[in-house]
């Protein structure tokens, strides 16, 4: 089985989703990550979906495989609690991820004058301070004026589901967290990281030349809808009125997709009219989009799925089925990245583990979210060292909580 963080201890004091994303993805490659929140649950401890009971499948998605820790931190002592479980010595310890206040309790400054190398990374909003979610970055980003149908008017914005922003930043995080690990053990010196998620937005935004772009020509590109832009792609209909996403960006694709709908001849005759290459020059493919797009969307629309599904096959087309989550679930629930587990809510569903696998490794199985202050007592324990005594008596002042009053 591939722990290939074991032994490696991560504290976490965040709410939503980009940092506990960045933990949950360490915790499904072996590292211990400790999650602490306040007694009877975060900002985002109830959020939705919800199971019928009122528990949070949000909250159980995000934190799956993490050990819980129910601290009163809204008291000095409960604060104090939590700087030292994210402050505790050991030499695969003392890693902290956070989203808290740059200047609030757990600023650097005084997590690192408790443990000097300590190494803290810290999601933003901005990098100036000021507070921003993925949703507000997102229309700062100029992406939803990109998104949405060809024919919208300009200045209507359309966000996409995703939560983009989020997600990339915490994978980012883990990144730079594990860079950071790295360079303490060489160095032994710790490391304070911010990453706001506007610079992650600007960056991805630079890494994907839009930046570049706008520098060149002095203006974004227009909305495409599902057109691919600069090369050919876009959704089709079939006869028997299913939709589909049809992408040639390569030579191969590109011929495949003629021959599977038999247009090899009327786009030759095309290319000759136009003088292009359309197999050697993906950029003509979307000059030309005008003229190519009926053409496929004949031909597409000529034949029912169950007809075409062969000949793309046999011709190596790149394409997809549009569908709902809900039969999208059917086909991703067959991979063993999925495994039934039973959660806090009382839900048991299919619960996906780590998306890497090492091979020659056993994938390492899903874990199931854990309930709130489910293990407060065994960290105190563990962790901090305090007496089975002193543990009762932070419980009888409300300083922390176990599951049975989280």
């Amino acid at each position: 089985m591939y722990d290939v963080l074991a032994g490696l201890r991560i504290v976490e004091g965040a709410s939503f989703m980009a940092a506990p994303f960045c933990t949950l993805n360490l915790a499904q490659l072996g590292a211990e990550v400790i999650r602490f929140d306040t007694v009877g649950g975060g900002p985002d401890y109830r959020r939705w979906p919800l199971a019928p009971n009122g528990a949070s499948l949000y909250w159980e998605a995000v934190n799956k495989g993490k050990r819980s820790v129910a601290l009163d931190l809204a008291s000095p002592e409960g604060r104090e609690l939590a700087l030292a479980i994210a402050t505790a010595p050991g030499a695969n310890a003392g890693l902290f991820v956070t989203n808290f206040p740059l200047d609030g309790f757990l600023a650097h400054d005084r997590l690192a004058a408790l443990r000097p190398d300590l190494v803290s990374l810290r999601l933003m909003g901005w990098h100036d301070g000021r507070t921003a979610t993925d949703y507000t970055v997102n229309a700062a980003s100029g992406l939803p004026l990109l998104t949405g149908p060809e024919g919208l008017p300009a200045g209507q914005p359309v966000n996409h589901a995703l939560p983009a922003w989020d997600l990339i930043a915490g994978s980012y995080a883990g990144m730079a967290l594990l860079a950071a690990e790295r360079r303490r053990r060489l160095t032994g010196e710790g490391a304070e990281i911010r990453l706001p998620l506007g610079d992650v937005a600007a960056a991805v935004l630079g890494h994907i030349s839009l930046l570049g772009e706008v520098a060149v020509a002095g203006e974004a590109r227009p909305r495409l809808g599902n057109q691919v832009y600069g090369a050919f792609g876009g959704d089709f209909a079939t006869a028997d009125g299913r939709r589909l996403m049809l992408v040639a960006l390569t030579r191969r694709q590109w011929r495949g997709l003629l021959k599977a709908l038999g247009l090899e001849a009327v786009v030759a005759a095309l290319e000759e009219r136009l003088g292009v290459d359309f197999a050697a020059d993906e950029g003509a493919r979307f000059r030309h989009r005008a003229q190519l797009t009926p053409l496929v969307a004949a031909a597409v629309a000529a034949s029912d799925l169950a007809a075409l599904e062969p000949c793309f096959a046999a011709e190596g087309v790149c394409w997809s089925l549009y569908r709902s989550v809900a039969e999208a679930a059917g086909e991703a629930l067959a991979s063993p990245l999925f495994a039934a587990v039973t959660h806090p809510s009382g839900q048991a569903y299919p619960t996906p583990g780590a998306a890497s696998s090492f091979v020659g490794s056993e994938r390492r199985p899903a874990a199931p979210c854990p309930r709130l202050g489910q293990d407060t007592d065994a960290v105190l324990s563990e962790v901090l060292g305090l007496s089975e005594g002193a543990i009762g008596r932070l419980h009888d002042r409300g300083l922390v909580a176990g599951p049975e009053r989280a």
